[in-house]
């Protein structure tokens, strides 16, 4: 990863961190996804951009591997996924070789803008849903 985009990361996880998520998981219709801390063992909840199809949600990571809600499904695949107000049950799965730029097309546009400007190492994710 080149210096300007280790910087990059660091500048928007940051402001993900302390001021972004904080306020995007009060709200009632954010997606929210909730793995497990792989090192804690805690919920881990994330607000997402994604699409539900069928029994299937899809999101696209910014920074890939990078990402800490990626490094913890990576551990353990089980997550929860919230989709309006109400929690669902699925198995994470990671997809290098699905083309995110093609995928962001199908997620919604101002999500799928954000991550396109801001991703560094964009990283397709399917959540098979239980319900």
């Amino acid at each position: 990863m080149s210096r300007f985009h280790e910087i990059q990361h660091r500048v928007v996880t940051t402001f993900q961190r302390r001021v972004g998520n904080p306020l995007l998981v009060r709200l009632p219709n954010q997606a929210i996804l909730e793995t497990t801390g792989r090192k804690s063992g805690v919920p881990r909840q994330t607000p997402i951009g994604g699409r539900r199809v069928g029994r299937e949600f899809w999101i696209v990571s910014e920074f890939g591997e990078k990402s800490q809600y990626v490094r913890n499904i990576q551990a353990d695949p089980s997550v929860r996924v919230r989709l309006k107000g109400r929690w669902h049950t699925g198995t994470a799965h990671l997809l290098p070789d699905d083309d995110p730029r093609a995928r962001l097309k199908a997620l919604p546009r101002l999500n799928s803008a954000a991550v396109q400007a801001m991703g560094t190492n964009l990283l397709t994710i399917r959540v098979d849903l239980d319900d």
